[in-house]
């Protein structure tokens, strides 16, 4: 059913939220994250100090990271170039082939990774299409760009029906 591949594993604030101790006894070994709205906002060009810091800890504790988006390379590049991190721009999710490149690019298996993201209809589809364990975040601010709002109107009315169905007990309503 369409709506259980809609639903993440784990639901949280912000990536912050996320306990990487927790994942390093999970034995899980490496991170594919959206960018835009997930990690900043969708119109700030550079990583924040706070980001900075968050990808410090993840490398210190051992997990790899691959920014996997859907927006261009010079935003991507501009990203993620200063983090030293993987990336993979332009990645057409929820198609599974950037997911599948970033764990060829980390060297992991789906069991060995988590899928973060903003988004249902892109993060999360595309994770759990694949297998992966799968964690909706907050998105980091109230507006997105002119593609990302028709979406946004579709993940609400899924959210809605599946907190109607009790398949889950996070969503408030009232958003």
């Amino acid at each position: 059913m369409l709506l259980q591949k809609l639903t993440p594993n784990e639901y949280v604030e912000s990536i912050f939220s996320i306990n990487i101790d927790e994942l390093r006894k999970r034995n899980i070994k490496a991170v594919i994250t959206d960018l835009d709205n997930t990690l900043v906002g969708w119109d700030t060009p550079d990583a924040t100090p706070e980001v900075m810091n968050w990808f410090k800890h993840l490398d210190e504790a051992g997990i790899q990271v691959t920014v996997v988006s859907n927006n261009n390379k010079a935003r991507v590049l501009h990203f993620c170039e200063p983090l030293q991190c993987h990336y993979i721009p332009a990645a057409r999710k929820p198609t599974n082939q950037a997911f599948k490149r970033a764990i060829e690019i980390m060297n992991v298996r789906i069991e060995e990774t988590v899928v973060i993201g903003d988004q249902l209809f892109t993060d999360v589809l595309g994770g759990n299409l694949l297998g992966f364990h799968t964690i909706l975040v907050v998105p980091v601010k109230n507006s997105d760009g002119f593609f990302t709002r028709f979406n946004r109107k579709m993940e609400r009315l899924a959210l809605h029906w599946m907190s109607k169905k009790g398949m889950i007990s996070w969503y408030n309503n009232k958003k």
